[in-house]
């Protein structure tokens, strides 16, 4: 009988901690999974779900006061997104609205206040990132060692699922703070 006990014990320990899970993966994944499967034909795109990514690693960073109302999110390089990074500027955002801009002059990237690099500016990525002014920019990606190039936040594509890397010592030297429930859910944190 004590090693019934013991089981029902476990197993609802089990279960709170799912649950737990489920909430936290429901909150930042905006309604999706933390780790997203790519769903094939007439589901769920890869870049839908790197959208509802986007927009949560917007939300869970802390922004400095002198932050205006308005984030300004660029996508610099060729634009993978279609209309879908578009539906971010409908989302509230605490006291702050989104505004999509789709540049591929880099003289404008000072003008953003976070900045996707499509995987187009793989090669001149570090250049790029160099010459951005020392402002609180988030910068993302989606390339392979964009973080090595010096991008604060990468997306990879790994067995179907989406995951993300942070640079951790690159978003504080910018003046940015990321909350630490996203840090937890980062597979890579680079401090």
């Amino acid at each position: 009988m004590p090693t019934l006990n013991q089981l029902i014990r476990r197993s609802s320990t089990i279960v709170k901690r799912c649950v737990y899970g489920f909430i936290l993966a429901l909150g930042l994944g905006y309604g999706l999974p933390v780790t997203h499967s790519i769903a094939q034909a007439g589901g769920i795109t890869e870049y839908q779900v790197k959208a509802a990514f986007i927009y949560n690693f917007v939300a869970f960073t802390q922004w400095p006061d002198t932050t205006g109302q308005t984030i300004h999110l660029c996508v610099y390089g060729e634009d993978y997104f279609g209309s879908e990074i578009d539906k971010l500027q409908s989302k509230p955002l605490d006291k702050r609205a989104i505004k999509i801009v789709r540049i591929n002059n880099p003289e404008k990237l000072a003008d953003c206040q976070v900045v996707f690099f499509s995987k187009s500016a793989g090669s001149s990525l570090s250049n790029l990132l160099s010459n951005l002014p020392a402002q609180p920019i988030l910068t993302l990606a989606d390339s392979p060692n964009a973080i090595s190039h010096g991008i604060m936040i990468n997306m990879n594509l790994v067995n179907e699922k989406i995951v993300f890397e942070i640079n951790l010592e690159i978003a504080r030297k910018s003046g940015l703070d990321i909350s630490s429930k996203l840090l937890q859910l980062a597979v890579k944190v680079y401090q």
